[in-house]
């Protein structure tokens, strides 16, 4: 920690700006840090801040030197090769069709076998060199023969260096590249509203390799930022096949087809049938962009731009509302965004254009009034004409378009152990939406309770209202929006209860309130016992739960431990239980493999996903993934 900088942190995605501009300013004044318990006196770490971090950090000046040879890059370098296996143990239809049928319905049929693999190579030198090639099949789709006989139907690898002399980040390959608050150019994951308040603040860390297997939010080409004095330089071109449902085509003089005109984008990465296979790298995009930040100590300001090209004309089919979405093959966006700290106070926005005229906006500002007191205010600001197809920002709509709203929050500890977190998201709609008439408004309100009293007990309850506008029909004469609210309550503990056996529980209840509809609830209760001893080489980890609800409508989400780089959040819905083991065994220190077996048995469905290629004819579905990581 004595010799990160702001950069650094924010990408831990852990502290504030304000907990980042309070160390900073901490090692500036009183010199390098003694002991990573010297955090306690710096304002705006309590021990729960602390303990988030500390698997991060070290106090070290001997990490990540930037002067070193191909030599000592080679001998110290870490590899690591992940592989896994998955599948659905129930047959499913979709892979039991006949030849006859396959013929006369060519798209009623998956073409390869159930089975999902993926496997990666990484190597990593320090926080400076890296180096991945990795390859993935989904469940459906052929490997090594067929449409598939390269093997994968996804590839993915970089080349990446980072903090070598001038050379901030450097990718060759795959990356994504995040800025400011999302509005101008934003490839890659991000935080939504969240149990934290705190969370609706972006922190654009840049480019950044792509190691991971989403076949859509990536770019494939080159990307660099360089340090000069108080600037930073960034550059970024791409260059890549995309998936689109083709409408108009010319034939060349080879026989292949040039797709002229498309309706959509397909971002879902499947190509397990005919038409999905059809659609497969139908088109090109090229992405040329770049950013130039001014940053000095605690002010960071920065313009954005990205240009984007399509090689065929996107054209959907005209409906009320998508009126004022992007169509066409061109798209320039342009932003400006800020952060700055003063103080307890950090002031943070983005201003954004799209060619067509169409404007986005948002503005926020964080405000430590006390240790113990953390304030929030956020207002955004997006025109129904806004087009972006890059743009990830803090939203309900899954792209920065056609909303208003303000949201406050707030993190206060109440006593030494206790911490209350609350917000209020207000928010409208100007033009309508997919499946709604008119314009609409909504309400979030969120609040949460934790207490800690220590390291081996933590306990929250949390309760939340949500007002969402629903389109309802008036005696099959007339559509109208009216609110469907829904309220979510939450008890959750987790309790260490010996060095080597820690219990968690959790109990949810959902109510769903709607027009012309009877009122809907749904309720789980899960119990998770997770088993590792220090010295012995397997780790258990088993939930049960059950659960029981009217509809998808009320449905419950909830959070499953997974194998590494996995996850799950499967919803329970209907009347049910579900139960999953999973074993972590340590064969060496370096090698290490995982197996996950997972099922859900309804109590009143006996067919599911009827009428999908995925229908199951009984009440059951298990899923098992196997997972092997080898180290170097």
């Amino acid at each position: 920690m004595n010799r990160t900088n702001r950069e650094e942190l924010e990408e831990l995605q852990l502290l504030t700006d304000i907990q980042i501009n309070n160390l900073l300013q901490h090692i500036e004044k009183n010199g390098k840090l003694i002991s990573i318990y010297e955090l306690q006196s710096i304002n705006g770490y309590d021990l729960t801040t602390i303990r988030k971090v500390l698997p991060f950090v070290t106090v070290n000046d001997n990490l990540n030197s930037a002067h070193f040879g191909m030599h000592e890059m080679f001998k110290d370098g870490k590899h690591e090769f992940v592989t896994r296996f998955q599948r659905i143990l129930e047959p499913q239809i979709g892979y039991n069709v006949s030849d006859s049928i396959k013929k006369l319905k060519p798209n009623s049929y998956y073409l390869g076998d159930p089975n999902r693999y993926f496997a990666r190579y990484t190597f990593k030198y320090n926080n400076n060199v890296s180096f991945a090639l990795a390859g993935e099949k989904d469940a459906g789709e052929e490997f090594f023969k067929g449409s598939q006989k390269q093997g994968f139907d996804f590839y993915t690898g970089h080349i990446a260096i980072r903090n070598i002399k001038a050379i901030k980040t450097l990718v060759v390959g795959d990356y994504q590249a995040m800025f400011g608050q999302g509005l101008t150019l934003w490839q890659g994951f991000a935080f939504g509203k969240s149990a934290s308040p705190m969370n609706v603040k972006r922190s654009g860390i840049g480019i950044k390799p792509y190691r991971s297997f989403d076949e859509n939010r990536f770019f494939r080409g080159a990307a660099g930022t360089v340090r000069i004095k108080r600037f930073e330089l960034t550059g970024l071109v791409s260059y890549k096949k995309i998936d689109a449902n083709a409408l108009a085509a010319d034939t060349l003089s080879n026989g292949e087809l040039d797709v002229v005109s498309v309706s959509s984008l397909e971002l879902g990465g499947y190509h397990n049938t005919n038409a999905l296979m059809q659609n497969k790298e139908s088109i090109t995009q090229t992405m040329i962009g770049g950013n130039v930040a001014y940053k000095y100590k605690s002010l960071h300001v920065a313009a954005t731009v990205q240009n984007m090209n399509l090689s065929a004309a996107l054209n959907k089919t005209p409906t009320l509302y998508n009126t004022n979405d992007f169509q066409g093959k061109h798209n320039f966006v342009g932003g400006i965004d800020y952060n700055y700290v003063f103080k307890n106070a950090n002031l943070f926005g983005e201003y954004s254009m799209s060619a067509n005229g169409g404007k986005a906006f948002c503005q926020g500002l964080i405000v430590a009034l006390d240790p113990r007191l953390t304030f929030i205010a956020h207002f955004r600001h997006f025109d129904k004409n806004f087009q972006n197809l890059y743009g990830n920002a803090i939203s309900e709509n899954t792209l920065p378009q056609n909303e208003q709203s303000i949201y406050l929050g707030t993190e206060a500890k109440l006593f030494k152990h206790l911490t209350l977190s609350l917000y209020l998201d207000q928010y409208k709609f100007s033009w309508i939406q997919y499946g709604k008439s008119s314009p609409s408004t909504g309400r979030d309100i969120y609040s949460q309770l934790n207490y800690t009293p220590n390291r081996k007990f933590d306990m929250y309850v949390r309760f939340r209202h949500r007002m969402v506008p629903d389109n309802n029909t008036y005696n099959n004469a007339y559509d109208y929006v009216a609110p469907r609210v829904q309220y979510n309550y939450r008890y959750n503990l987790s309790v260490q209860l010996s060095p080597e056996v820690k219990l968690k529980s959790r109990i949810e209840y959902t109510k769903v309130s709607q027009i012309n509809k009877a009122d809907e609830d749904g309720a789980a209760f899960s119990q998770d016992i997770i088993y590792k001893k220090f010295g012995f080489p397997f780790t258990f980890t088993l939930r049960y739960a059950v659960f029981d609800t009217k509809s998808y409508d009320s449905r419950v989400y909830i959070y499953e431990n997974d194998v590494l780089y996995g996850y799950s959040v499967p919803a329970l819905y209907y009347k049910g239980q579900r139960a999953y083991l999973m074993v972590n065994w340590d064969i060496t220190r370096n090698f290490e493999i995982w197996v996950r077996l997972a099922s859900t048995i309804y109590d009143n469905v006996n067919v599911q996903s009827a009428g999908s290629l995925n229908e199951i004819n009984s009440n059951h579905k298990t899923e098992l993934k196997v997972q092997a990581r080898l180290k170097f």
